[in-house]
């Protein structure tokens, strides 16, 4: 009942929220001792990730790492694609390697495209392959309304997130790689001779900031993923769409000052991951064989790194790369607003900001729905005019109720919203 009323909320919010929600403008504080969200603001509204999308991509590698898949010096060749991923990039030509390590710091301090793009291509045989690891990968930590297309964060308009999935993201890497999640506290490295600096300014300022992630696009404004430790308080904070940085930075600091002393103390991180009983893990403060940066530690009074321009975190757009184009071209084929399926009963999933997004979580759902859904016809429904217009995303052409409910309990199994919706039309 709770993941019904909180499905019903999510839709009313979605089709009433102004162009500014659905552009950005979500925010959430979580205790991550208790999983406890202590302020929330368009939690559930599907936005861009941008750069954010590098925290599943450093997910996936730490759990590469963990499993003996590839070591800290392993190679990865940068391919003629990779290398001509938009800056920010660590600039390696076509041809040349990276090792993991140089790819891990790339990514968390420079943000950089095509390290990303590299490592994606080394797990994944390719970025479209990796792009399908990553979802699989935030529906098995219960994220239910992300979905990647790229390792990268580069400019999608079917890769979304929300700041409720990002917070969960977020406490995942704490919780399941707390020795690897210490190098997001990395304010620089050195590669290659030159020193490569940060630009997550928040973090050089906010006493007890550790991580985690920046990330800014045209579609997306500038979002920013944090963790702040206080005594045995810990707290996770999400900012997206922002308008600037600074007032990204300045949001955010100002949720943590408000709410940071409301979290509870302890020595475990505790986190509700998509629904589930709340799990105690080890703190993120262990000793470990996990690399660290070349640099010295960053200095109390690292002004340099203060003065760094706020918009060094800026990506390029440009066409969107290739990926998930089978799951896609399913959802296209798939019959649109123009006409629907026959039946009295639909589903509803989720609102997106753009009809490839609703498609790309409506084929992803069925995808994991199993036979209750394999007879149902993807929708996509646009409510509201002009700039503040979005795209439902739902199944219809169910004959019976119980068929309806049958699939909305499948695809709760894999941590999806549904809602239960009779078909008047």
């Amino acid at each position: 009942m709770r993941t019904l009323l909180a499905a019903v909320l999510t839709v009313t919010l979605a089709v009433s929220a102004p162009l500014a929600a659905l552009a950005g403008s979500a925010s959430l504080i979580l205790d991550a001792r208790t999983g406890k969200v202590l302020a929330a603001e368009n939690a559930d509204t599907l936005n861009h990730p941008a750069s954010l999308t590098k925290m599943m991509t450093l997910y996936l590698t730490f759990e590469a790492l963990k499993r003996g898949k590839i070591a800290w010096d392993t190679p990865i060749t940068m391919s003629k694609y990779a290398a001509a991923r938009p800056p920010t990039k660590l600039g390696v030509k076509a041809g040349g390697t990276i090792t993991v390590r140089e790819a891990v710091y790339g990514m968390i301090i420079k943000s950089a495209n095509d390290a990303a793009s590299a490592m994606g291509e080394k797990l994944g045989g390719s970025e479209s392959g990796f792009a399908r690891m990553m979802t699989a990968k935030a529906r098995q930590l219960g994220m239910s309304r992300t979905v990647f297309v790229n390792a990268s964060g580069l400019p999608d308009g079917r890769q979304v997130t929300t700041a409720r999935d990002m917070s969960t993201l977020a406490v995942a890497l704490m919780k399941n790689y707390p020795n690897e999640y210490r190098l997001f506290s990395a304010a620089s490295f050195n590669f290659r001779g030159r020193t490569v600096r940060g630009h997550n300014n928040l973090m050089y300022r906010y006493q007890g900031m550790d991580g985690i992630k920046t990330g800014y696009t045209n579609a997306s404004g500038f979002n920013l993923v944090s963790a702040v430790r206080d005594g045995n308080r810990r707290v996770v904070g999400v900012v997206l769409g922002g308008r600037t940085a600074r007032s990204r930075d300045d949001k955010m600091a100002g949720l943590l000052d408000r709410y940071l002393g409301r979290a509870s103390g302890g020595a475990k991180l505790a986190a509700s991951v998509g629904g589930r009983e709340p799990v105690e893990v080890a703190s993120a403060a262990d000793d470990s064989d996990v690399p660290v940066p070349l640099s010295a530690p960053r200095p109390a009074d690292d002004l340099a790194a203060k003065s760094l321009a706020y918009a060094d975190d800026a990506v390029v757009p440009l066409e969107r790369p290739v990926a998930m184009d089978e799951i896609l071209n399913a959802g296209k084929t798939a019959k649109t607003s123009a006409k629907k399926a026959d039946g009295d009963w639909q589903i509803q999933i989720s609102a997106a900001p753009s009809a490839d997004a609703a498609r790309a979580l409506l084929a992803q759902a069925q995808s994991e729905g199993g036979a209750p859904l394999v007879s149902a016809s993807p929708y996509t429904e646009a409510v509201g005019q002009g700039a503040n217009r979005i795209y439902r995303a739902r199944f219809i052409g169910f004959a019976s109720k119980d068929a309806a409910v049958s699939a909305c309990d499948a695809l709760k199994q894999r941590s999806y919203d549904c809602m239960l919706l009779p078909d008047h039309s």
